[in-house]
């Protein structure tokens, strides 16, 4: 079978790597793709955003499956309109994306279904989001309502702090905004595959979204990541299914856009139990170069059974037991302006200590490898348990030669404090 995976970052790296591995697989395309994405398929120069040209594209060489990385692709519908041409697809038509393309539209259902999150208020304008404020306490969530990279949400402290985020957020015409009351715990997300009607689930892990050790400074895309968290035990994990999970895929298709792919749901783990932060419509970055690692089984089979809805029945996914832990290494100035074009080298070093690395913002330059985004590299490692994981991604890390970037040093702090 021929497939052609859409996106260029790590997550997309790293679904090619476990794609390529598949028996079933005949030829994987990708596109646009990155250089290291470029050892495990053919790049194809194929502009996301015109999807005449995709569905020509999979009609000329026989494309089995299509598998949507990125959100932005899929809040544009780009699914939709392969699905129409017969092609399968994995991921949410326009509808379904949804969960991700707006905060307020999750928000919403969730009221609807009861589905258990933190109280909001949704706003159309900088007034309406101040008068909001004043029904919620402080530290307060600021977000604004569609996509924004994982960075566009800010936990105010102060009044001003609330003030300031709103007036950014308001300064864009058009702009929406969910205020949220804060949640206290601890975070994890939890995947589930789903076809709209059965679940799978598939796998957890837990992000670090500062860019600073410690979890200090602006929030980023993400820093780097673990899996499995396991602050989310098997009790909680069917807690967040069955309060959470299975009555979102319900409602979605009772409201007739039924869900087809990959829900991610972030999780807040309250003294009352798990509480749903926010969804995400595809597989997050870093968490799916962990779960990739960690995973022990075809990855076509699963996208392709999801993409034709043949989950029910299916037995349950196949990860290792082991820690898989992944360290982003960003250029200088993420997540404000980064320095692109820095040289990188030694990826084949650090992969001969037993790491693999994952290309996100990455471009030749002739033959130079340089930085062209900003998060650039997830040096990622398995181990037994955490502490070992950790080690052996730092000592991936160590082994780069990438003068302009940099990384958080901390990657799985809490669940190595947790197991002393």
């Amino acid at each position: 079978m021929n497939v052609l995976l859409i996106g260029s970052g790590g997550r997309e790296h790293a679904l090619a790597w476990r794609l390529a591995q598949s028996p079933r697989l005949g030829k994987l395309y990708a596109a646009p793709g990155n250089p290291g994405i470029a050892a495990h398929a053919e790049l194809v120069a194929l502009d996301p955003a015109d999807h005449r040209d995709v569905i020509n594209f999979c009609h000329r060489n026989s494309i089995g499956l299509v598998v949507i990385g990125p959100e932005a692709p899929l809040v544009d519908g780009l699914a939709d309109n392969i699905r129409t041409m017969g092609i399968p697809v994995f991921g949410p038509n326009k509808a379904a994306a949804q969960l991700e393309g707006s905060k307020g539209f999750t928000k919403d259902l969730c009221a609807r279904a009861k589905i258990p999150t933190a109280g909001y208020a949704r706003v159309t304008s900088r007034d309406g989001a101040l008068a909001a404020l004043g029904d919620f306490g402080l530290p307060v969530v600021v977000k604004a309502d569609g996509l924004a990279a994982g960075k566009g949400v800010t936990v105010a402290t102060t009044r001003d702090e609330a003030e300031a985020a709103i007036a950014d957020l308001f300064a864009v015409r058009g702009a929406e905004a969910v205020i949220e009351e804060f949640l206290e715990g601890e975070e994890a997300s939890l995947f589930v595959l789903t076809d709209g009607d059965a679940i799978l689930p598939f796998g957890s892990a837990q992000d670090h979204k500062r860019v600073g050790d410690g979890d200090t400074g602006p929030n980023t895309g993400g820093m780097g990541a673990y899996s499995p968290a396991r602050v989310l035990t098997p009790e909680l994990e069917q807690r967040a299914i069955d309060e959470i999970i299975l009555p979102t895929v319900a409602a979605m298709k009772a409201a007739g856009m039924p869900f087809s792919g990959v829900l991610y749901a972030g999780l807040m783990l309250t003294a009352q139990g798990p509480k749903l932060i926010e969804y995400n419509a595809r597989f997050g970055d870093p968490e799916c170069q962990v779960l990739m690692m960690r995973l022990d089984e075809d990855l076509l089979g699963l996208l392709l059974a999801t993409a034709e809805g043949r989950l029910a029945g299916h037995a349950p996914a196949r990860f290792s037991a082991d820690t898989a832990l992944t360290v982003v290494m960003a250029a200088k100035g993420y997540p404000g302006t980064p320095e692109t074009g820095g040289a990188i080298a030694g990826i084949e070093a650090a992969e001969a200590t037993g790491t693999r690395v994952f290309q996100a913002g990455t471009r030749r330059d002739g033959d130079t490898l340089v930085a062209a985004g900003g998060r650039v590299l997830a040096v990622t490692a398995i181990g037994p348990d955490v502490a070992s994981a950790q080690a052996a991604a730092y000592r991936g890390v160590d082994s780069i030669d990438f003068p302009t970037g940099f990384c958080r040093r901390d990657i799985g702090w809490r669940e190595i404090t947790r197991i002393g």
